[in-house]
């Protein structure tokens, strides 16, 4: 896990990937590199994980010094890529086999990598870049076009460190503040600066950049369509998971894992057993102190089965003003609130214990519809454990909230269920999930894995019917049944519960004179013109007074001014 930079086209001044690769230096703290060519620059920021040694540093060159590579990610079935592939290896990392593998199939490499990672490969005699982005989109790839060069980076700050102006993209924004979108997957927070979706590679030649996909999900699930029996299911699914986490165990640093009370976190900590020397690998866990949210009840029965090391990580309200502002820095854009804050901690504890690779369980709600508004006909809010809208339209001015228009989301699917967990896989859930939790481990120079979100896992069950998912009102009925071997009822029967902090109650609260001075520098800020302030006044003391349903509103607002300070700054 790194960061990569690069820029192509005339007239490129010295330092500027140098300023880039300064700016998101905590991706990669291990070692710093450069490679310039005549019109272009790559750099990259090195977090050892694999093949430790400096000959496994980037750029990276292949024998003929022809192409140039800067990647960002793993390629977790390297080991029986490598099997494969004529080539004369140097080193034992996955960055090479990565480059081995574009140089003997081209494009369509991609369809044999599995892993996490956007790459950019410069081919010196045809002065062409290509790049790409995995499937899901866990690694990141931001891009911009100015003055004929291309510029990318694994962070917007990056671009920003070019020199690119930061001036909002206000459609956006109002899309957020409206509806709570985080943006299409091709879009971002930012004027000018977008994102390469994920499943999707660009190239680059003559100052013509040309997009395309790669990855088709709905045709890649029609081959897993075959009937199966429940039983067969189960044991297939079983499999594929203990390939998957096999896979993502490999690494030359510490591995560890992140643990919650629910039923994914429970079924990840039950096949990481399954793993030779389990009971050396610690699992983190982050609580608040208040029993009203914490899941460390349902933690510790877990452990007290597996004997994994706990290590515990406790968010107070008072550290919160400083940890956000330190998030936003990180994030570049809006995020999803005080839970994200507490996971970023278990990363910062994670990297003092030189635990450098943490897994986690997220993927699992999307590919067998386990959120409570899959059982729901209607268009039901996504955002799990309110009763009201979370969304606060009529405190923006009406010439902003013009700008808003509501996403609209492909329905490639005949049926609504697959539809809903096709938008939430590569539109909303996964994608800003994905977003949060990359940039979060990175601010502490750590790893995150995914283990659910290995593509043959969430093919195989995407394409399963109805009833495997959902039978008599219980959700994800496979995976429960499958981790009813390992647990206890209490964690594989219990409904699905919303990861949570007192963030309702902080905010108004212990955080109430925070939020009322983040407020008025809104108000006092070129962006006050995006609302009507009496009315966003108001919500605020209706919000003191008791009418705090959701919180989500007050964090939009407070993430605005976080994001104006981090902007003056």
């Amino acid at each position: 896990m790194c960061g990569i930079a690069g820029v192509v086209g005339e007239n490129i001044e010295k330092d500027s990937i140098h300023k880039m690769l300064l700016s998101q230096t905590h991706r990669g703290p291990d070692y710093t590199g450069v490679w310039e060519g005549e019109n272009v620059a790559l750099g990259h920021n090195r977090l050892a994980i694999i093949d430790l040694t400096a000959t496994s540093n980037q750029p990276f060159t292949d024998n003929s010094n022809r192409y140039q590579l800067v990647f960002n990610g793993e390629i977790y079935n390297y080991l029986e890529l490598r099997k494969e592939l004529n080539y004369n290896f140097k080193t034992n990392s996955d960055t090479e086999v990565l480059l081995a593998a574009y140089l003997e199939w081209g494009k369509d490499c991609l369809h044999k990598l599995n892993g996490m990672f956007s790459f950019a490969i410069w081919d010196a005699k045809k002065e062409k870049l290509f790049a790409a982005r995995d499937r899901f989109g866990v690694k990141p790839f931001f891009y911009t076009q100015i003055d004929n060069k291309l510029i990318f980076s694994s962070e917007i700050k990056a671009i920003h460190a070019f020199g690119i102006q930061k001036t909002p993209n206000r459609k956006v924004w109002a899309n957020y503040f409206a509806f709570g979108s985080y943006g299409l997957p091709n879009e971002t927070f930012w004027q000018d600066i977008s994102q390469l979706s994920g499943g999707h590679y660009l190239e680059y030649s003559n100052k013509n950049l040309k997009i395309e996909k790669w990855y088709f999900f709905e045709q890649e699930i029609k081959k897993h369509q075959e009937k199966y029996s429940y039983e067969e299911v189960k044991t297939k699914y079983s499999n594929l998971l203990k390939q998957s986490i096999r896979l993502r165990f490999r690494a030359d640093v510490a591995v560890g894992f992140n643990l919650s009370g629910g039923l994914d976190s429970s079924a990840l900590l039950a096949f990481v057993n399954e793993q030779e020397y389990s009971e050396n690998i610690k699992a983190f866990t982050f609580y608040t102190d208040d029993k009203r949210y914490d899941e460390l009840t349902w933690v510790e029965e877990m452990i007290s089965i597996t004997k994994n090391p706990l290590v515990k990580v406790l968010l107070k309200s008072d550290e919160v003003e400083e940890l956000s502002k330190k998030i936003t820095f990180h994030q570049d854009e809006p995020f999803g609130g005080i839970p994200t804050l507490a996971y970023a901690k278990i990363f910062e504890q994670a990297r003092k214990e030189d635990v450098l690779v943490l897994l986690d369980g997220q993927g699992m709600d999307e590919q067998w519809a386990g959120y409570d508004y899959y059982l729901k006909k209607e268009d039901a809010n996504i955002i799990q454990g309110v009763n009201k809208s979370p969304f606060k339209k009529e405190v923006l001015s009406k010439e902003f909230l013009a700008l808003a228009e509501k996403p609209k989301y492909p329905k490639p699917f005949k049926d609504d269920l697959l539809n809903k967990q096709y938008r939430d896989l590569f539109y909303t859930k996964i994608p800003r999930a994905l977003r949060f939790n990359d940039r979060v481990s990175m601010a502490s120079s750590t790893e995150l894995r995914e283990p659910f979100l290995d593509y043959n896992l969430v093919e195989f069950a995407f394409a399963q019917p109805l009833e495997y998912k959902i039978k008599n009102g219980i959700q994800k009925k496979v995976l429960r049944d499958i981790v009813s071997e390992f647990l206890s009822d209490s964690i594989t029967y219990a409904p699905k519960r919303p990861l949570q902090t007192p963030q309702r109650e902080w905010l108004g609260n212990d955080l109430k004179d925070f939020v009322s001075g983040k407020l008025k520098e809104i108000e006092k800020s070129s962006f006050s013109n995006w609302f009507d302030f009496d009315k966003l006044k108001k919500e605020w003391e209706n919000y003191l007074e008791g009418d705090n349903d959701s919180s989500f509103h007050i964090w939009q607002w407070l993430s605005l001014a976080l994001i104006l300070d981090n902007n003056t700054n």
